[in-house]
């Protein structure tokens, strides 16, 4: 859906909500249902996909809404699986 350099991302995880930032330890965890929000200067997402994400008006943050999903953090990338 999403591929590119972001800011931070900020996910719904079954504790809480948490958010990563550059050079953040390596984590994988599973997420809530919530939303994943995605700070980005330059938001990219495939064209069928636009429609799922909402911009929040103050920011450069997308909203991305999830019933549930996986999240792996390594090495500054982020794969996230969600339903």
């Amino acid at each position: 859906m999403f591929k590119g350099t972001v800011t931070s991302v900020t996910v719904p995880g079954t504790d809480g909500e948490f958010q990563m930032l550059n050079n953040h330890a390596n984590i994988v965890s599973i997420l809530a249902q919530g939303s994943i929000k995605i700070v980005v200067p330059d938001f990219k997402v495939n064209t069928q996909f636009s429609e799922r994400f909402t911009k929040s008006d103050k920011d450069q943050k997308f909203l991305l809404p999830i019933t549930a999903g996986t999240l792996e953090l390594k090495d500054n990338k982020i794969i996230i699986l969600v339903d």
